[in-house]
């Protein structure tokens, strides 16, 4: 049995916990030999080979920064790459298949981006040897007999181009100045500018400076620069973040086209509905955060995304996760409502040259309800009049009830400590939002050294732990994994039942309103110019309107009972189509 020992770095902090609590702890460094000793780094460097596994120093470290774990018999073999002394390994790699789009499904923090940056030569794999890089020889025999060898074989003989998009799109204007359309056409290697900019609707942002435009079009854009490389494998990493819900299926549908005979692409996305409906093939990811990662072998969408929601990998006889995610039908409204909680009426907006409008609505107590629609059609702007922060030009809203908001864009500056940030929360609601959004370990972390995805837990917890009886979100799920977005949807919900209030919530990830939500409202409009406010209705009453201006119907799935968006044409859309059921319940 191989042990490992892992440090999170970021997460110790030795000075606030006694000074190095883990070596005055632990019994091997007790007897006089050094298992744990100080670092170059000033932090704690463990021996693998003297430690024990007693599990005595993760257990007392106070940041939960220290892992000792015992790997299954099978990976008795070095990574294929670790980070450094005492960090974070991975021990197999997806492989990019041709003719098929191959998606990869797991947690943060589990080694996808570093798979697709060593499938893409970004990053070189040094086999555990920290430090050092492998050669092609050695990459090649490490997958003897395995189809990563072809792959990278091939990668050596020059027959593999690899064009990638990385994760983190609102870096790129710190690297490049110019208007879009000029940097488009210099990335241009197939003469194809005109064809992806039609197919990404980014004809508007053409003449904008790169520096000035949205996340959703810096993320259309670093998709398009992608795909106009010529290249036969295609990596992409999170490419729906920060598009709408038309948005999203307008990039899968695009890059679904991208695969064919001699052309391979491989996709990271949190997004389940999304890639269900953009890939053919999913591999898993699966380890602990942090710590390690396992890649398993390739699965037909439909059946992987099961896998990963039961949290047992059958074939592999591994159990990932210890409890199954399930979805339940019976959720949304049902009966008379009994108190009502808020409500407008006759609600109009303008903004520059964009319009709302908002005919009537009623919040009741102990409502979660979802809001669905495009960017820049005034959810954000809705959201803001309820709390308060826009004074609606004509019409009312009842101002009667306490509002506790999450906005949109979290302000990151502060250098205050979370725990501070938290103290309600970290005083009244331990159970209830401290422990299931994983808080405890950055507490005594700085807000400004949080990373995106810490700060919209932390965002979450601190709007729900102040008293109020509306609660509005606005997008949650942003730089979460998939079971984040499912444990954030299971908080919001208990919470309110808990507190007998309601929340809106505002997002794009289609099946994380549809876990969590009673009643949705739906926004039409035109983006940028007019938003029309529609509801709340019941979800089938709202999925349906939602559903009818993208031209897609949605089934339930019979074993997972999650939502999934029909291929267009299938049989099963078409039959939605013709019944007028374009969402089951």
């Amino acid at each position: 049995m191989t042990r490992i020992a892992v440090v999170e770095k970021d997460k110790c902090n030795p000075s606030s916990c006694g000074d190095f609590l883990c070596m005055r702890v632990c019994p091997i460094n007790r007897t006089g030999e050094e298992c744990i000793i100080k670092g170059e780094d000033a932090k704690p460097l463990i021996s693998e080979e003297l430690c024990t596994g007693c599990g005595i120093c993760p257990n007392r470290c106070p940041f939960e920064a220290l892992h000792i774990i015992n790997l299954p018999e099978e990976l008795n073999k070095p990574p294929i790459h670790q980070y450094s002394e005492n960090g974070f390994r991975l021990y197999s790699l997806p492989v990019p298949i041709f003719g098929k789009v191959v998606g990869i499904l797991g947690r943060n923090g589990i080694g996808k981006s570093t798979a697709i940056k060593i499938l893409g030569g970004l990053l070189k794999p040094n086999m555990g040897d920290v430090g050092k890089e492998a050669t092609d020889k050695e990459v090649i025999d490490y997958f003897k007999g395995t189809e990563a060898q072809n792959y990278f074989e091939k990668m050596r003989d020059g027959e593999v181009k690899v064009s990638y998009k990385p994760q983190q799109v609102e870096l790129i204007p710190q690297s490049f100045d110019g208007k879009v359309g000029e940097l488009l056409k210099k990335v241009d290697e197939k003469g194809i500018v005109d064809e992806v900019v039609k197919k990404l609707a980014l004809g508007n942002v053409l003449d904008n400076d790169i520096k000035n435009i949205s996340g959703g079009e810096l993320q259309r854009v670093a998709i398009a620069a992608t795909v106009m490389k010529k290249a036969n494998v295609y990596l992409f990493d999170e490419p729906t973040s920060f598009l709408d819900i038309k948005q999203r299926i307008r990039v899968s549908k695009f890059i679904r086209e991208l695969a064919d005979e001699e052309t391979a692409v491989l996709v990271i996305e949190h997004d389940l509905i999304i890639l269900d409906y953009m890939t053919d093939l999913v591999h898993l990811m699966y380890g602990k955060q942090a710590a390690y990662g396992i890649v398993s072998l390739p699965k037909a969408t439909r059946s992987g995304i099961n896998v990963y929601l039961s949290g047992f990998l059958r074939d592999e006889n591994v159990r990932f996760r210890d409890h199954a995610i399930k979805f339940e039908k019976s959720l949304h409204s049902k009966g008379k409502e009994i108190k009502e909680i808020s409500s407008w009426q006759n609600v109009d907006k303008k903004l520059g040259h964009f319009s709302l409008f908002a005919e009537e609505g009623i919040i009741y107590k102990n409502k979660v309800i979802g809001i669905l629609g495009e960017n820049g059609i005034g959810k954000t702007t809705f959201v803001k009049i309820l709390a308060g922060e826009h004074e609606p030009d004509n019409g009312e809203v009842s101002e009667n009830v306490k509002v506790s908001y999450k906005p949109q864009y979290l302000d990151s500056s502060s250098d205050d400590l979370v725990m501070n940030v938290l103290q309600v929360a970290v005083k009244n609601y331990d159970v209830q939002l401290i422990r299931p959004l994983g808080i405890k370990p950055l507490l005594l972390k700085k807000i400004n050294e949080l990373s995106g995805g810490e700060l919209q837990r932390v965002a979450i917890a601190s709007c729900l732990s102040k008293d109020a009886g509306l609660y509005l979100m606005d997008e949650p799920s942003a730089y979460l994994d998939v079971e984040q977005r499912l444990v954030v949807s299971k908080v919001i919900r208990d919470l309110v039942e808990h507190k007998g209030s309601s929340a809106l919530i505002v997002d794009h990830d289609v099946l994380f309103i549809d876990y969590l939500s009673h009643d949705l409202i739906v926004f039409e409009g035109e983006p940028a110019i007019t938003g029309h406010v529609h509801g709340p209705f019941s979800m089938v009453e709202g999925m349906n309107k939602f559903l009818a201006g993208l031209d897609l119907t949605f089934r339930r799935d019979p074993d997972s009972n999650r939502p999934r968006a029909n291929k267009p044409s299938s049989q099963m859309d078409q039959k939605q189509k013709k019944e007028n059921k374009l969402y089951y319940s």
